[in-house]
């Protein structure tokens, strides 16, 4: 079988996405030496990868997401290649794109905070993205011969907004990677280079609205009446989200709380390590995978209550409502001040994470090209 993967938001460029694309690629290449693949890619991400599976080729697809080009001239390049079978891995499917396909669909939160104040745009054309992505997301979910979802959470999710995707469904897991990159320089050095000199809280990751941050540093100010000498570090690259936290923060006068920008992994494994805990607030995620890579680190995670973070977290996170920040700050508090709670937690920790593997998910990908041919 002659196999197409749009690897376009392949690695660092395309974050969570770009991670699961390039794992996935990785992993089928080490378990599939029987079918052809084909690996679309833009210039930016082009020589970011590398085949050295021979059944494994890369061609230049450089057609901007959500674009005018890739609806019009990235299905033409595809058919150009013959695919007995396409996978995209986000729900931009190309309208005119009508051979067989495999979709993967991470979460519906565009659905679900249908909100200006998750985009820089003005109004009025915000809702006419909003209508697109509907009708796109859409067009693509009742043409797919397979659907693949994250968690069991964004499967119920997606039967309940689409039930004629209901019985083409099928889960595959995320995974963490499990290898603590401890920098040769001293942790407190480290520490001392971002301005933690103090115990610390931790966030790593966006500032979209749905992650709930404003929520967070409220709930960081009740942590500071009972224990005043602690930080709260947001690690996350600067933009236009991130800016609007800094407003808020500053607006609330609280010196306590430290935005770092990006941080390269060896020194972010150091910032899991040594915290307090690791803090989640987040309202809805398909998969929630940054707090299980925080305890991949040894972190102790508090996080939102909601149902996709049960699910993949399980025991092994102290969790608390986080549309309440009276309770998420108790939760926090409830994890600072006991200690044998926390080595449980960081114990569950390690044995959770055990339960995904990015092998796993790329050889159940595979299960499901197969049965998509038929």
């Amino acid at each position: 079988m002659k196999i197409g993967i749009d690897a376009r938001f392949f690695g660092l460029m395309g974050k969570g996405l770009g991670r699961y694309t390039q794992k996935l690629i990785e992993h089928l290449e080490a378990i599939d030496h029987e079918n052809q693949y084909v690996v679309f890619l833009r210039k930016e991400n082009f020589d970011e990868y590398q085949p050295y599976n021979k059944n494994f080729s890369k061609v230049l697809a450089d057609y901007q997401w959500y674009s005018f080009s890739e609806q019009i001239f990235f299905p033409k390049l595809l058919n150009k290649h013959n695919l007995d079978l396409m996978h995209f891995p986000h729900f931009n499917v190309p309208l005119l794109y009508r051979r067989k396909f495999v979709l993967t669909i991470h979460d519906l939160i565009l659905l679900h905070f249908p909100t200006i104040r998750a985009t820089m745009l003005n109004p009025f054309f915000y809702w006419i993205k909003y209508l697109m992505y509907k009708f796109v997301i859409g067009s693509a979910i009742g043409r797919a011969k397979q659907i693949i979802a994250v968690s069991q959470f964004t499967k119920d999710d997606i039967s309940k907004e689409y039930p004629k995707a209901k019985g083409k469904i099928q889960v595959t897991h995320e995974a963490s990677d499990n290898i603590c990159r401890i920098s040769n320089v001293s942790p407190h050095l480290i520490l001392e280079k971002y301005g933690i000199i103090k115990p610390y809280l931790l966030y790593v990751g966006n500032a979209y609205p749905h992650k709930n941050l404003e929520k967070l540093v409220e709930a960081f100010e009740k942590v500071l009446v009972v224990f005043p000498n602690t930080q709260l570090a947001l690690v996350g690259k600067e933009d236009f989200f991130y800016a609007r936290l800094k407003a808020f923060v500053a607006q609330r006068n609280i010196p306590s709380v430290h935005f770092l920008g990006f941080v390269p992994d060896q020194d972010l494994d150091v910032l899991y390590r040594f915290a307090q805990a690791y803090v989640f607030p987040s309202l809805y995620e398909g998969f929630g995978l940054p707090p299980l890579e925080a305890m991949a680190k040894g972190a102790v995670v508090v996080s939102s209550d909601k149902a996709c973070m049960s699910e993949i977290l399980g025991d092994a996170a102290h969790f608390a409502d986080a549309e309440s920040v009276e309770n998420f700050s108790q939760g926090i508090l409830k994890v600072m001040e006991d200690k044998n709670l926390r080595n449980v937690l960081i114990e569950r920790g390690y044995a959770q994470i055990k339960k995904y593997s990015w092998e796993k998910m790329a050889s159940q990908t595979l299960d499901i090209y197969l049965n998509a041919k038929k």
